[in-house]
């Protein structure tokens, strides 16, 4: 998949899917299955790092975990994240930043938030050369200053700015807008004002692409469940039932039986020489 496919498939009525991975064994799960985007995004600050918001996250960190998923999801597009503060200050470091989390990880495109405040310094990293995905609605770097994670566009005004705001970044030249939590009826209206893709997240059915965490939708979490989010598999019961069974394995002897062992020479050379 490439940047011209987006607006293909937004032309031909194709819906497609998009999310995420923050290494390069995930990303290599997702590259063997039919999604076909891949985003590395700040939520890695939350998810991989444990931190409270997205907000601590560097641009070193996303350089660090952009690299493995581009190598281990190859024929998959991977959109790589801009961390707060990496783009926020002029056009120039913002220009300067994209430029080396594209020539750093070699990531198809960035993403990055704001509405028609950020569109001036979208339109120069699209100038200089670098694809760019935006993204409004609840954006987490920001989360503080409306009142946290909360859905967006809830009243006329708001849904009104929110549809404004997507026409200034397809004027800006981004290629498509992430749209986060706000209601099925404003992404709606949002996909019919703008030409580009609007790829949703707790954004109703009635968006181009429909985008998940995959820690969300595999329930890796405990008792962590946004309204928006469906399990379609239940990952971490499946892994805990798993440690559990090479535990019980490990204690009363039967792990590792006589077949997981090396009972004669030749074992060896076999084992290391098919991984040269």
């Amino acid at each position: 998949m490439t940047v011209l496919d987006f607006q293909k498939y937004k032309d031909e009525g194709r819906k497609f899917t998009y999310v995420t991975a923050y290494d390069y064994t995930t990303a290599s799960i997702v590259n063997d299955s039919e999604c076909e985007v891949i985003l590395v995004g700040d939520s890695l600050a939350m998810i991989m790092l444990g931190y409270n918001s997205t907000v601590p996250i560097t641009m070193e960190d996303m350089i660090y975990h952009i690299r493995p998923v581009v190598k281990g999801a190859p024929n998959t597009f991977v959109v790589g994240d801009m961390p707060f503060g990496s783009y926020n200050v002029s056009k120039e470091q913002a220009i300067a930043n994209a430029n080396r989390l594209v020539k750093e990880t070699q990531c198809d495109c960035i993403k990055l938030e704001g509405g028609v405040t950020m569109a001036p310094t979208i339109k120069a990293i699209v100038e200089s050369g670098i694809s760019v995905m935006g993204h409004i609605g609840l954006t987490p770097q920001t989360a503080t200053s409306f009142g946290g994670f909360k859905v967006q566009g809830g009243t006329p005004e708001s849904a009104r700015q929110l549809i404004e705001d997507a026409k200034a970044l397809e004027k800006a030249g981004a290629f498509a807008i992430v749209v986060e939590c706000v209601p099925s009826v404003v992404a709606k209206a949002m996909r019919e004002e703008v030409h580009i893709p609007i790829l949703g997240i707790g954004a109703g059915p009635d968006v181009d692409c429909q985008v998940m965490v995959t820690q969300d939708l595999l329930g890796m979490y405990g008792d962590f469940k946004p309204k928006f989010v469906k399990h379609f598999a239940n990952i971490r019961e499946e892994m805990i039932k798993g440690l559990n069974r090479f535990h019980e394995e490990s204690i009363n002897g039967t792990f590792p039986s006589e077949e997981y062992c090396f009972n004669k020479a030749v074992d060896i050379p076999a084992v290391y020489g098919s991984a040269k």
